[in-house]
């Protein structure tokens, strides 16, 4: 082994003020040191920092839980019982966690849409959901999803196209594409079988051919749930 080279003598000397270097690796290096007047140097310089380390640290209180923390893992024969709750306490807690059940059921029902017979996603030209709407027999309930803004002038017409047939309306959708529509019952006849429900850009009022006369700017199936 070549000992002259300066990384290697650097980590046999760190190895040896440590005290990690082997019994018979440690003889070895005890003649070294003996020929060798740099490699002590380089020795002391080690002894010097890790001397810094050995220095003594004040006092300093322990406090009470750490304590109790260290007896609880020397001692595991003791066993440390929580302190016991209140009778009203375990109440409270047990009703806090029927609210919660409560709630959750609630918000399952709601989620259902009790009273919904159809259900319908109008899509914009780009396959964008546009408009969600809801049949609940004698209504429409209109939800906008992602709605283009019109000018004042202008209203959005709904209509029902039944398979084969020619475009009925249902009605204007409300301003801002939020709000219920109201259906007759020839309208609600129309709804009970597999139609397509669109959307055009009208003047101010409604269609007033009875057919649409701007442009189709949503459409989608209406279904049944």
């Amino acid at each position: 082994m070549n000992y002259q080279t300066t990384a290697l003598r650097r980590a046999l000397a760190a190895d040896y003020a440590i005290g990690l270097m082997p019994a018979t690796a440690r003889r070895r290096f005890d003649a070294l040191l003996l020929e060798d007047a740099a490699l002590r140097v380089e020795l002391g310089h080690w002894q010097d920092a890790l001397a810094s380390l050995t220095g003594g640290l004040p006092e300093r209180p322990v406090p009470a839980h750490v304590w109790e923390g260290i007896k609880a893992r020397i001692e595991p024969q003791v066993l440390h019982l929580p302190a016991k709750r209140p009778f009203w306490k375990s109440i409270r807690v047990l009703a806090a966690a029927c609210a919660v059940v409560v709630a959750v059921l609630v918000g399952v029902l709601y989620q259902r849409d009790l009273g919904v017979e159809y259900n319908a996603t109008l899509l914009a030209a780009n396959q964008q959901p546009a408009l969600q709407i809801k049949a609940f027999g004698d209504h429409l309930q209109v939800e906008p999803l992602t709605l283009a803004a019109i000018e004042p002038t202008r209203a959005l017409e709904l209509w029902v196209i039944p398979t084969g047939g020619k475009p009925i309306s249902l009605g204007l959708v409300p301003v801002a594409g939020k709000g219920r529509i109201p259906l007759s019952t020839e309208q609600q006849a129309l709804l009970k079988a597999p139609v397509t429900l669109a959307v055009s850009l009208e003047p101010q009022g409604g269609s007033p051919t009875g057919q649409p006369t701007g442009p189709v700017l949503y459409q989608g199936q209406l279904a049944s749930l």
